[in-house]
Protein backbone atom coordinates (compact mmCIF):
# COMPACT_ATOMS: atom_id res chain seq x y z
CA UNK A 1 0.00 0.00 0.00
CA UNK A 2 0.96 3.63 -0.46
CA UNK A 3 0.28 5.44 2.82
CA UNK A 4 0.40 9.23 3.10
CA UNK A 5 0.98 10.68 6.56
CA UNK A 6 -0.04 14.30 7.03
CA UNK A 7 1.84 15.29 10.15
CA UNK A 8 3.90 17.92 11.90
CA UNK A 9 7.51 18.48 10.77
CA UNK A 10 9.49 15.27 11.18
CA UNK A 11 12.23 17.16 13.01
CA UNK A 12 9.73 17.87 15.81
CA UNK A 13 8.99 14.18 16.50
CA UNK A 14 9.96 12.80 19.92
CA UNK A 15 11.46 9.71 18.35
CA UNK A 16 11.53 7.56 21.51
CA UNK A 17 7.77 7.72 22.02
CA UNK A 18 6.07 9.21 18.96
CA UNK A 19 2.97 7.22 17.98
CA UNK A 20 3.00 8.44 14.37
CA UNK A 21 6.59 7.27 13.99
CA UNK A 22 5.61 3.90 15.49
CA UNK A 23 2.91 3.61 12.82
CA UNK A 24 5.37 4.52 10.09
CA UNK A 25 7.95 1.97 11.29
CA UNK A 26 5.54 -0.95 11.44
CA UNK A 27 4.03 -0.09 8.04
CA UNK A 28 7.46 0.10 6.45
CA UNK A 29 8.46 -3.21 8.04
CA UNK A 30 5.40 -4.74 6.35
CA UNK A 31 6.70 -3.43 3.00
CA UNK A 32 4.13 -0.65 2.61
CA UNK A 33 5.37 2.55 0.95
CA UNK A 34 5.43 5.70 3.07
CA UNK A 35 4.78 9.27 1.98
CA UNK A 36 4.88 12.46 4.04
CA UNK A 37 3.60 16.01 3.90
CA UNK A 38 2.38 18.74 6.22
CA UNK A 39 -1.18 20.05 6.15
CA UNK A 40 0.09 23.22 4.48
CA UNK A 41 1.12 21.04 1.50
CA UNK A 42 -2.48 19.98 0.74
CA UNK A 43 -3.99 21.98 -2.11
CA UNK A 44 -6.83 22.08 -4.63
CA UNK A 45 -5.31 22.05 -8.13
CA UNK A 46 -6.66 21.10 -11.56
CA UNK A 47 -9.97 20.09 -9.93
CA UNK A 48 -8.26 17.59 -7.65
CA UNK A 49 -7.12 17.62 -4.04
CA UNK A 50 -3.36 17.21 -4.28
CA UNK A 51 -0.41 16.89 -1.94
CA UNK A 52 3.07 18.24 -2.55
CA UNK A 53 4.57 15.26 -0.76
CA UNK A 54 7.76 13.25 -0.45
CA UNK A 55 8.50 9.57 -0.22
CA UNK A 56 9.71 8.65 3.26
CA UNK A 57 12.17 6.04 4.48
CA UNK A 58 12.56 5.36 8.21
CA UNK A 59 16.16 4.60 9.15
CA UNK A 60 17.45 2.75 12.24
CA UNK A 61 19.65 5.65 13.38
CA UNK A 62 18.40 7.69 16.34
CA UNK A 63 20.02 10.86 15.01
CA UNK A 64 19.30 10.90 11.28
CA UNK A 65 16.22 8.68 11.46
CA UNK A 66 14.43 9.56 8.22
CA UNK A 67 15.18 10.12 4.56
CA UNK A 68 12.88 12.07 2.25
CA UNK A 69 12.66 11.89 -1.52
CA UNK A 70 12.06 14.71 -3.99
CA UNK A 71 8.82 16.69 -3.75
CA UNK A 72 6.13 15.23 -5.97
CA UNK A 73 2.63 16.54 -6.63
CA UNK A 74 0.21 13.62 -6.25
CA UNK A 75 -3.58 13.40 -6.14
CA UNK A 76 -4.74 12.17 -2.74
CA UNK A 77 -6.99 9.55 -4.32
CA UNK A 78 -3.91 7.76 -5.68
CA UNK A 79 -2.90 6.71 -2.16
CA UNK A 80 -4.24 3.58 -0.46
CA UNK A 81 -4.98 5.69 2.62
CA UNK A 82 -4.28 9.14 4.02
CA UNK A 83 -3.51 9.39 7.74
CA UNK A 84 -4.26 12.80 9.27
CA UNK A 85 -1.82 12.99 12.21
CA UNK A 86 -1.39 16.72 12.76
CA UNK A 87 -1.42 17.61 16.44
CA UNK A 88 -3.99 20.04 17.85
CA UNK A 89 -4.90 22.85 18.40
CA UNK A 90 -7.96 22.57 16.20
CA UNK A 91 -7.66 26.06 14.73
CA UNK A 92 -8.98 27.56 11.48
CA UNK A 93 -6.13 26.05 9.44
CA UNK A 94 -6.83 22.60 10.88
CA UNK A 95 -10.46 23.15 9.90
CA UNK A 96 -9.45 24.23 6.39
CA UNK A 97 -7.41 21.02 6.07
CA UNK A 98 -10.44 18.91 7.01
CA UNK A 99 -12.54 20.65 4.35
CA UNK A 100 -9.94 19.87 1.71
CA UNK A 101 -9.78 16.27 2.94
CA UNK A 102 -13.59 16.05 2.74
CA UNK A 103 -13.32 17.13 -0.90
CA UNK A 104 -10.64 14.46 -1.40
CA UNK A 105 -12.95 11.87 0.15
CA UNK A 106 -15.60 12.70 -2.48
CA UNK A 107 -12.91 11.97 -5.08
CA UNK A 108 -12.39 8.48 -3.67
CA UNK A 109 -9.68 9.06 -1.06
CA UNK A 110 -9.66 6.96 2.12
CA UNK A 111 -8.94 9.41 4.93
CA UNK A 112 -8.41 8.21 8.52
CA UNK A 113 -9.90 9.61 10.62
CA UNK A 114 -12.80 10.69 8.43
CA UNK A 115 -12.55 14.51 8.20
CA UNK A 116 -16.30 15.05 8.59
CA UNK A 117 -16.33 12.90 11.73
CA UNK A 118 -13.34 14.82 13.12
CA UNK A 119 -15.21 18.10 12.62
CA UNK A 120 -18.33 16.67 14.23
CA UNK A 121 -16.52 15.42 17.34
CA UNK A 122 -15.12 18.16 19.53
CA UNK A 123 -12.67 16.37 21.80
CA UNK A 124 -14.25 18.01 24.84
CA UNK A 125 -17.91 18.46 23.85
CA UNK A 126 -18.48 15.09 22.17
CA UNK A 127 -18.70 13.41 25.58
CA UNK A 128 -22.08 15.13 26.08
CA UNK A 129 -23.60 12.62 23.66
CA UNK A 130 -23.08 10.00 26.36
CA UNK A 131 -24.35 11.71 29.55
CA UNK A 132 -24.65 8.42 31.42
CA UNK A 133 -20.85 7.98 31.17
CA UNK A 134 -19.59 11.40 32.22
CA UNK A 135 -19.12 13.23 35.54
CA UNK A 136 -21.36 16.20 36.40
CA UNK A 137 -20.54 18.68 33.64
CA UNK A 138 -21.36 22.27 32.72
CA UNK A 139 -20.57 24.03 29.44
CA UNK A 140 -21.04 27.79 29.54
CA UNK A 141 -19.67 31.28 29.04
CA UNK A 142 -21.53 32.68 32.05
CA UNK A 143 -19.76 33.25 35.36
CA UNK A 144 -23.05 33.02 37.26
CA UNK A 145 -23.63 29.48 35.94
CA UNK A 146 -20.13 28.45 37.03
CA UNK A 147 -20.68 29.91 40.50
CA UNK A 148 -23.96 27.99 40.84
CA UNK A 149 -22.26 24.77 39.70
CA UNK A 150 -19.51 25.33 42.26
CA UNK A 151 -22.04 25.80 45.05
CA UNK A 152 -23.54 22.41 44.21
CA UNK A 153 -20.31 20.43 43.70
CA UNK A 154 -17.81 22.44 45.86
CA UNK A 155 -14.68 21.04 44.16
CA UNK A 156 -14.52 21.64 40.40
CA UNK A 157 -12.20 21.68 37.40
CA UNK A 158 -12.39 24.41 34.74
CA UNK A 159 -10.87 24.00 31.28
CA UNK A 160 -11.05 25.65 27.83
CA UNK A 161 -12.70 23.69 25.02
CA UNK A 162 -9.67 24.02 22.74
CA UNK A 163 -6.96 23.08 25.24
CA UNK A 164 -4.49 20.23 24.82
CA UNK A 165 -1.89 18.55 27.01
CA UNK A 166 -3.55 19.85 30.16
CA UNK A 167 -3.05 23.50 29.21
CA UNK A 168 -5.40 25.92 30.96
CA UNK A 169 -6.85 23.38 33.42
CA UNK A 170 -7.66 24.83 36.85
CA UNK A 171 -9.06 23.31 40.02
CA UNK A 172 -11.20 25.41 42.38
CA UNK A 173 -11.79 23.91 45.80
CA UNK A 174 -14.58 24.47 48.35
CA UNK A 175 -13.26 27.90 49.33
CA UNK A 176 -13.93 29.18 45.79
CA UNK A 177 -10.63 31.05 45.82
CA UNK A 178 -10.07 32.97 42.56
CA UNK A 179 -13.10 31.38 40.88
CA UNK A 180 -14.28 34.58 39.22
CA UNK A 181 -10.77 35.56 38.18
CA UNK A 182 -10.10 32.13 36.62
CA UNK A 183 -13.39 32.14 34.69
CA UNK A 184 -12.85 35.71 33.47
CA UNK A 185 -9.29 34.96 32.38
CA UNK A 186 -9.89 31.58 30.72
CA UNK A 187 -13.18 32.72 29.25
CA UNK A 188 -11.82 36.10 28.15
CA UNK A 189 -14.67 37.87 29.95
CA UNK A 190 -17.36 35.77 28.35
CA UNK A 191 -15.89 35.57 24.85
CA UNK A 192 -14.92 31.88 25.09
CA UNK A 193 -16.92 28.85 26.17
CA UNK A 194 -15.58 26.77 29.06
CA UNK A 195 -16.18 23.26 30.35
CA UNK A 196 -16.59 22.78 34.10
CA UNK A 197 -16.68 19.35 35.76
CA UNK A 198 -16.86 18.02 39.28
CA UNK A 199 -13.34 17.28 40.47
CA UNK A 200 -12.65 13.55 40.48
CA UNK A 201 -10.27 12.56 43.29
CA UNK A 202 -9.62 9.31 41.40
CA UNK A 203 -7.24 11.38 39.24
CA UNK A 204 -4.64 10.32 41.84
CA UNK A 205 -4.83 6.86 40.24
CA UNK A 206 -4.36 8.32 36.78
CA UNK A 207 -6.11 9.83 33.80
CA UNK A 208 -6.48 6.65 31.71
CA UNK A 209 -5.92 6.77 27.94
CA UNK A 210 -7.82 3.93 26.28
CA UNK A 211 -7.24 3.35 22.56
CA UNK A 212 -9.94 2.24 20.12
CA UNK A 213 -8.62 1.06 16.75
CA UNK A 214 -10.84 -0.07 13.89
CA UNK A 215 -13.76 -0.61 16.25
CA UNK A 216 -11.73 -2.78 18.65
CA UNK A 217 -10.40 -2.00 22.11
CA UNK A 218 -6.71 -2.13 23.03
CA UNK A 219 -6.76 -4.19 26.27
CA UNK A 220 -4.24 -1.97 28.08
CA UNK A 221 -4.58 1.70 29.05
CA UNK A 222 -1.91 4.23 29.88
CA UNK A 223 -2.64 5.78 33.26
CA UNK A 224 -1.20 9.31 33.26
CA UNK A 225 -0.59 9.88 36.97
CA UNK A 226 -0.13 13.41 38.37
CA UNK A 227 3.11 14.05 40.20
CA UNK A 228 3.68 16.15 43.33
CA UNK A 229 0.98 18.77 43.91
CA UNK A 230 -0.12 18.71 40.27
CA UNK A 231 -3.75 17.77 39.44
CA UNK A 232 -3.05 17.16 35.74
CA UNK A 233 -1.97 13.70 34.66
CA UNK A 234 -1.10 14.74 31.09
CA UNK A 235 2.38 13.60 30.08
CA UNK A 236 2.99 17.09 28.67
CA UNK A 237 2.29 18.45 32.17
CA UNK A 238 4.76 16.10 33.85
CA UNK A 239 2.46 13.14 34.52
CA UNK A 240 3.94 9.65 34.85
CA UNK A 241 2.67 7.11 32.33
CA UNK A 242 1.94 3.62 33.67
CA UNK A 243 0.40 0.93 31.44
CA UNK A 244 -2.22 -1.25 33.07
CA UNK A 245 -5.03 -3.62 32.12
CA UNK A 246 -8.48 -2.11 31.67
CA UNK A 247 -10.82 -2.35 34.63
CA UNK A 248 -14.24 -3.90 34.07
CA UNK A 249 -15.88 -0.46 33.98
CA UNK A 250 -13.28 0.95 31.56
CA UNK A 251 -13.69 -2.09 29.31
CA UNK A 252 -17.49 -1.70 29.31
CA UNK A 253 -17.26 1.98 28.33
CA UNK A 254 -14.69 1.30 25.61
CA UNK A 255 -16.63 -1.64 24.15
CA UNK A 256 -19.79 0.46 24.07
CA UNK A 257 -18.18 3.36 22.22
CA UNK A 258 -15.80 1.47 19.89
CA UNK A 259 -18.36 0.27 17.30
CA UNK A 260 -20.33 3.52 17.42
CA UNK A 261 -17.32 5.73 16.72
CA UNK A 262 -15.81 3.36 14.16
CA UNK A 263 -19.09 3.32 12.24
CA UNK A 264 -18.77 7.11 11.96
CA UNK A 265 -15.34 6.86 10.37
CA UNK A 266 -13.30 7.39 13.53
CA UNK A 267 -10.77 4.61 12.97
CA UNK A 268 -8.42 5.68 15.78
CA UNK A 269 -9.78 7.17 19.00
CA UNK A 270 -8.26 7.90 22.39
CA UNK A 271 -10.75 7.87 25.26
CA UNK A 272 -9.80 9.64 28.47
CA UNK A 273 -11.26 8.08 31.62
CA UNK A 274 -10.93 9.12 35.27
CA UNK A 275 -12.44 6.95 37.98
CA UNK A 276 -14.67 5.17 35.49
CA UNK A 277 -15.97 8.44 34.02
CA UNK A 278 -15.51 9.50 30.38
CA UNK A 279 -13.86 12.94 30.26
CA UNK A 280 -12.66 13.32 26.63
CA UNK A 281 -12.91 11.62 23.23
CA UNK A 282 -9.68 12.35 21.32
CA UNK A 283 -9.97 12.01 17.54
CA UNK A 284 -7.33 14.32 16.04
CA UNK A 285 -4.02 12.62 16.84
CA UNK A 286 -4.33 10.04 19.66
CA UNK A 287 -1.03 8.90 21.16
CA UNK A 288 0.45 6.49 23.76
CA UNK A 289 1.21 3.65 21.31
CA UNK A 290 4.83 3.34 22.39
CA UNK A 291 4.33 3.63 26.16
CA UNK A 292 1.62 0.94 26.21
CA UNK A 293 3.67 -1.38 23.97
CA UNK A 294 6.90 -0.99 25.93
CA UNK A 295 5.32 -1.55 29.34
CA UNK A 296 2.65 -4.16 28.60
CA UNK A 297 4.17 -6.16 25.76
CA UNK A 298 0.96 -5.67 23.75
CA UNK A 299 2.09 -4.47 20.30
CA UNK A 300 -0.18 -1.48 19.64
CA UNK A 301 1.44 -0.44 16.32
CA UNK A 302 1.01 -3.99 14.98
CA UNK A 303 -2.61 -4.00 16.22
CA UNK A 304 -3.12 -0.70 14.36
CA UNK A 305 -1.55 -2.01 11.16
CA UNK A 306 -3.66 -5.19 11.09
CA UNK A 307 -6.81 -3.13 11.66
CA UNK A 308 -5.77 -0.74 8.86
CA UNK A 309 -5.11 -3.59 6.44
CA UNK A 310 -8.52 -5.11 7.26
CA UNK A 311 -10.25 -1.78 6.78
CA UNK A 312 -8.63 -1.09 3.43
CA UNK A 313 -9.14 -4.61 2.10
Amino acid sequence: MDLLFIADPLESFKIKKDSTLAMMRVAQEASHRLWFCQSRNILWKDNLVMADCQSLMIKPSSTSWFELGEIESKALNTFSAVQMRTDPPFDIEYLNATWLLSAAKKQGTRVLNDPTAVRDHSEKLSITEFPELIPPTLVTRELSAVEEFHQVHNDIVIKPLDGMGGMGVFRVGPDGLNLASIVETLGENGARTLMIQRFLPEIADGDKRVLLIGGEVVPFALARIPQGNEIRGNLAAGGKGVAMSLSDVEKQIAEKLAPILNQRGLFLVGLDLIGGYLTEINVTSPTCFVEITDQSGFDVPQFWLKALERTLS
